[in-house]
């Protein structure tokens, strides 16, 4: 009985919290978005507590570019990809998705344009066409049957009864790598103009994540791809590779630049790989 009060006071707090993030008065509408994306100067401390996640962060980055994030874990490479959709506002410096500030934009507008994917994948009871729907409402067959390919899941969907599929309560009928690609399929269904995936391909083997990656640099919508992972081999391809770590750059460039100039990109790389070029590629 203890332990429950306790739960129920801890649950109490947390459905009366209220947010932070709110709409500016003069928000504007959002229409035509690049994906072109500027951190300048970012700092940014979670509320109670000095601690800085983020330090004085400053980088573009270009529509349509494949930018890759890596760097010890509290590094702040998933706070860095939440300020885009303002799951978080910074506590300095200013951020601007095509030329304006995140806060300009409405809530719901940014969050329909920065679709982002978990390392934990959260799928709901019921059909895979009624989890696909909630990207995007208006979807329809085709573009739900496009996505699911390009996620690599049309194989194993296909034998479970293809959009009829039936899911249990959090994909509990499924593996890791499945409930990941199909939450990956289901961001893709909305056509993100910028597209976050933090660590959702964790679960997948080497194969399906190369297949995967070709696919998402096929899109013809070509968003902005942010991806956050711990597997050098993922990131080598990227535009831009991120090295973050205590909440600094300390790195920026391609997978090869950095095995030469980023000692904290080499650490990494090495711990995997034993310095073996070869079994990255």
């Amino acid at each position: 009985f203890n332990r429950g009060m306790t739960g129920i006071e801890r649950f109490t707090e947390i459905m009366d919290e209220v947010s932070d993030i709110k709409d500016s008065p003069d928000a504007k509408p959002i229409s035509g978005v690049k994906g072109d994306i500027e951190f300048k100067n970012v700092t940014f401390s979670y509320k109670g507590t000095d601690k800085k996640i983020l330090s004085d962060f400053s980088l573009h980055i270009a529509p349509g570019e494949n930018v890759a994030l890596v760097g010890p874990s509290g590094g702040g490479k998933t706070t860095l990809c939440n300020l885009i959709p303002r799951f978080y506002d910074a506590s300095s410096g200013t951020i601007r998705v095509d030329g304006r500030n995140v806060n300009s934009y409405s809530l719901e507008e940014l969050r329909e344009k920065v679709h982002v994917v978990l390392q934990r994948a959260v799928l709901f009871r019921g059909t895979l066409r009624e989890n696909l729907l909630w990207g995007n409402k208006n979807a329809n067959d085709e573009e739900m049957q496009a996505a699911v390919k390009a996620a690599q899941a049309a194989d194993f969907v296909q034998s479970k009864g293809g959009l009829d599929m039936k899911i249990t309560a959090e994909g509990r009928n499924l593996s890791g790598g499945q409930r990941q690609r199909l939450s990956i399929a289901r961001a893709l269904v909305g056509n993100p103009e910028i597209l976050i995936l933090d660590d959702s391909a964790s679960a997948l083997d080497y194969v399906t994540e190369k297949a995967l990656r070709g696919a998402l640099s096929a899109l013809p919508n070509k968003p902005t791809v942010f991806i956050v992972s711990q597997r050098t081999s993922s990131l080598r391809h990227a535009d831009k590779i991120l090295v973050l770590d205590n909440g600094a750059l300390v790195g920026c460039g391609t997978h090869d630049a950095l095995l030469e100039n980023c000692s904290v990109y080499r650490e990494i790389y090495d711990s995997q790989f034993g310095g073996k070029e070869a079994a990255a590629k």
